[in-house]
């Protein structure tokens, strides 16, 4: 069986991005985490202790955004190892970080990168 806890579209200022302007100015974000959990046992108990609770996940999101960085990848790749070690019975993690306006001249919804960690 595999079972995973996941938050999606969390949305996040942040200062991030090559041109020093993105880092002076920052932009918005949007991220999205799924950690590969055993919650087996929260089925049958109904008791928090027995999962991941999910704003733990929210909180490592926001604690790496406020890091600013160069690229995305550095970004995503810093919370999908730090997702393995916080989370020690997680199995995997899988990171998407969007950024929703890129200075690149195309209109676009976002663009950015994902990445996916197993054990």
């Amino acid at each position: 069986m595999k079972t995973t806890v996941f938050v999606s579209g969390i949305r996040i200022y942040a200062f991030h991005g090559v041109l020093p302007q993105e880092r002076a100015v920052g932009g918005d974000y949007v991220v999205d985490v799924r950690v590969d959990y055993p919650f087996q046992q929260a089925m049958d108990t109904d008791e928090v202790d027995h999962t991941l609770d999910y704003s733990r996940i929210y909180d490592l999101v926001r604690e790496e955004m406020a890091v600013p960085s160069r690229l995305l990848e550095h970004v995503a790749g810093r919370m999908a190892r730090r997702a393995l070690a916080d989370f020690p019975l997680a199995g995997g993690v899988w990171v998407r970080v969007t950024k929703a306006n890129p200075p690149m001249g195309a209109a676009c919804q976002g663009a950015g990168v994902e990445v996916e960690l197993r054990k």
